[in-house]
């Protein structure tokens, strides 16, 4: 027959039925001396009879000891992870120690790699702001040149200022007028020959003020240059700056005593070059055509180029009229020419 749990159990009596045995319990007085289930003593040791068919029993465990074991399993159960633990510190030690070396060791390497590259930078900037300075060196050179080849250009106003304490006004007992300007420090001054050339005194005024009689030196009525010798020079003797030659275009001043007015001061730009004017003084050639107004009196007067050079000495206006009135056209002797006329020494002018 079936049991609750669905196991067939033998059945204990009538027909078939088999006897049943059950394990021997301990013997009174023998605990202790003997495994549960056998039997000690004088007799024969007997083992617990097993039949076919039949399984044995589990020994029941009292709940008691089931209850005293249950604390044990927990304790080891709870030490197990702190054993774990322990066991585990030293490999996460050297698992960190393995991680800090590798971080310092890429440390290492990224410094190198930087370092490298920052040298690679260093000799490429050299290396080219080295071909810059060479290719700048030349542009840099022929500029600096260039600035000290070129003066500096002066307006109209500062050359009046820088020239005028050289201009001289000139008279002569008969009449004559025209301008002059000092060329050396012992008060020598230039002026146009046919302005002194009539035989009358001469009489100078400087720029101060002071005034004087003065001699011809030398003249030359070719080049219409004549050197003049005052009798008594200023406090401050104030020679002009000699330039050379212009260009067509060069922007030019003309400073004389033109009409009486003294110091009048126009400007203009050279007209033209090697001209050829008929004058008071007879065919001129070589000249400097010029647009700054001059007029009567003007004559033996400075032209100055815009850095307040003289590069040439006013003789002539075109006259087509007769009537010596401004036309816009001036001639002068180039300073070059006029040295020259001028001569060099006793015989042939004073020393320049």
């Amino acid at each position: 027959m079936d049991d609750e749990s669905g196991e067939r159990t033998p059945p204990t009596s009538g027909a078939g039925a088999r006897p049943r045995f059950s394990a021997p319990s301990p013997i009174a007085g023998a605990e202790g001396q003997g495994a549960p289930g056998r039997i000690t003593g004088g007799g024969a040791q007997r083992r617990p009879a097993t039949h076919r068919g039949f399984r044995a029993e589990p020994p029941t465990v009292p709940r008691e000891q089931t209850d005293a074991r249950q604390p044990v399993t927990e304790q080891t159960a709870t030490l197990q992870p702190e054993q774990s633990a322990a066991g585990d510190q030293p490999a996460g030690r050297a698992a960190a120690r393995t991680r800090t070396a590798n971080s310092a060791r890429w440390a290492a390497a990224a410094a190198g790699v930087a370092a490298v590259a920052i040298v690679v930078i260093a000799l490429l900037a050299f290396r080219l702001g080295a071909s810059d300075s060479d290719t700048a060196s030349p542009a840099a050179t022929s500029t600096a040149a260039s600035t000290a080849s070129s003066p500096t250009t002066l307006a109209a106003g500062d050359i009046y200022r820088f020239a005028v304490p050289s201009v001289v006004a000139i008279t002569t007992s008969k009449g004559s007028l025209g301008t002059g300007f000092i060329v050396t420090d012992k008060g020598v001054i230039m002026t146009a020959n046919h302005v002194v050339s009539d035989g009358g005194d001469i009489a100078v005024i400087f720029a101060d003020g002071t005034k004087s009689t003065a001699t011809v030196a030398s003249g030359d009525k070719a080049a219409d240059i004549a050197m003049l010798v005052p009798a008594t020079l200023p406090e401050v003797v104030v020679p002009a700056t000699l330039g050379g030659g212009v260009a067509v275009g060069s922007d030019v001043v003309a400073i004389g005593n033109q009409l009486a007015l003294a110091d009048s001061t126009t400007s203009g730009i050279v007209s033209g070059l090697d001209r050829t004017a008929k004058t008071d003084a007879g065919r001129l050639s070589g000249l400097i055509q010029f647009d700054a107004a001059v007029n009567p009196g003007s004559s033996g007067g400075p032209l100055l180029n815009n850095q307040g050079a003289v590069v040439g000495v006013v003789v002539s206006i075109a006259d087509p009229g007769n009537d010596d009135s401004w036309s816009g056209i001036g001639f002068a002797v180039p300073i070059g020419g006029a040295l020259v006329a001028a001569g060099d020494g006793p015989g042939g002018g004073p020393v320049l």
